[in-house]
């Protein structure tokens, strides 16, 4: 275990050389247009969520100004990424949720906002680190699959992935860590083709083939 920390360590410190710009691309100026942001980003890139609330955060961007809506009012806005129907219906419950059960403010736990409709650990996650400044571990399929292929993780199973990894973390990099894995693999470690040759890790990966 400790020679595994101790490599986690190696491969954050080389990570935040490779990308310090490393952080979310999501637009956002409160806590609640971050969560409406981050359910919206469910099979759907950032540049494109940012594109849809860069005009409806001009219109709706309170938990009293979507808790009133209809699904049917609120699809036209959202209706450029995926899954927009289930995700109105969760973004309009969740507004209400957050007037009715949380006082008009988004909830600072984790298991608190996995009450919210449309929130997993996944998102519950990115609101506790990047909205409240908390340790939170977020694992999408780019934290999954470049954890894996470093041999830090040996479940496909995100929860499972996420506990292994924050045993290896301290807890105040959580956050950081999600963001560097996030971004190692989208601009290197790649599902089908993973840049190995270039990769400033391949020293340190089991799975490298350069």
């Amino acid at each position: 275990m400790k020679k595994t920390k101790r490599t986690v360590n190696q491969v954050l410190n080389r990570l935040r050389q490779e990308y310090p710009q490393a952080g979310t691309r999501l637009k956002w100026n409160s806590v609640f247009e971050l969560l409406v942001a981050t359910i919206l980003s469910a099979q759907t890139t950032d540049n494109q969520v940012n594109h849809i609330t860069e005009s409806l955060f001009q219109q709706y961007n309170k938990p009293e100004d979507l808790a009133v809506l209809t699904p049917e009012q609120l699809e036209p806005w959202i209706k450029g990424c995926g899954l927009y129907r289930n995700k109105a219906r969760h973004i309009i419950e969740a507004s209400r949720m957050i007037i009715d059960r949380f006082r008009g403010q988004v909830p600072d736990t984790l298991e608190e906002l996995m009450e919210l409709p449309g929130v997993g650990r996944k998102t519950a996650n990115v609101i506790l680190s990047v909205g409240f400044g908390k340790p939170g571990l977020a694992v999408d399929t780019h934290v999954q699959r470049v954890s894996s292929r470093l041999g830090f993780t040996k479940s496909n199973n995100p929860e499972q992935t996420e506990l292994q990894l924050k045993s290896l973390i301290d807890s105040q990099d959580w956050g950081m860590a999600h963001h560097l894995l996030i971004w190692h693999g989208r601009n290197c470690c790649q599902a089908r083709k993973p840049k190995c040759t270039q990769c400033p890790l391949a020293d340190l990966c089991p799975a490298s083939t350069g």
